[in-house]
């Protein structure tokens, strides 16, 4: 993976200021440019999605750790620009050149969160982070049967393990969850193979201390699962 900052200033400046800003940027096999340059439409369309997402504290103080909260923001976003949960019928069919046989094989393929015109995305907030090898490996799968162009990531930064922590929900977002450094091994060890794939991190500069208010039913929610969180953490 490349650190966007270690990209060429050109293929940077690719990217709004707010972005490079708000997010950290990895990418793999060139994505930047092969996004761009193939799909700007779909490139501006997340750009503006990224650009107006924000980190909510009540997104994060209210029980329900999955990406509920999350989805809205993000995929709820792009849904309204055409993009749509896509799953894929894929088989590969073989015949022999002489005795004029025909196979054919199911190729398993999982359906992706987000897809418009062959661009691939996937929101991975706070699942458990073999995720991120389900993700990847259906990336590497779809672009090779020429399904898909490349394979968007958003997940959340390393950084923001403080504020959970600061709103008592470190242990719900534990280091077996999805995460940046969960995620970037995996794409260098060839997760994803050949597929190009961008990464964008949540980071704290994302993060605003709205008063939106939250249910005693919520907190009481948050509560459990911080505590079954933490007692599986000490079971591991």
């Amino acid at each position: 993976m490349t650190a966007l900052s270690d990209l060429p200033p050109d293929i940077q400046a690719l990217y709004p200021a707010d972005i490079r800003r708000l997010y950290e940027i990895h990418e793999w096999r060139n994505a930047t440019v092969i996004f761009h340059s193939m799909h700007p439409q779909e490139w501006d369309e997340l750009m503006t999605v990224l650009g107006q997402f924000r980190l909510l504290r009540s997104f994060i103080a209210k029980g329900g750790g999955n990406k509920s909260d999350i989805s809205r923001g993000l995929d709820g976003h792009l849904l309204q620009f055409g993009w749509r949960k896509e799953n894929f019928d894929t088989q590969i069919s073989v015949t022999t050149k002489f005795a004029a046989n025909t196979m054919v094989y199911d190729v398993p393929t999982h359906e992706v969160d987000c897809f418009k015109n062959q661009v691939a995305l996937e929101v991975e907030w706070n699942n458990k982070d073999p995720f991120f090898d389900r993700d990847l490996n259906n990336f590497r799968l779809l672009f090779e049967l020429r399904a898909i162009d490349l394979g968007i990531i958003v997940t959340r930064t390393d950084d923001l393990q403080q504020i959970f922590k600061g709103l008592g929900r470190g242990t719900s977002y534990g280091m077996s969850t999805t995460h940046m450094s969960k995620l970037l091994p995996k794409i260098d060890g060839g997760g994803a193979g050949g597929c190009p794939v961008i990464v964008f991190g949540i980071s704290p500069a994302l993060y605003v201390e709205d008063d939106a208010p939250i249910s005693e039913a919520e907190l009481q929610e948050a509560a459990l699962i911080e505590a079954a969180a933490q007692f599986q953490d000490e079971d591991e």
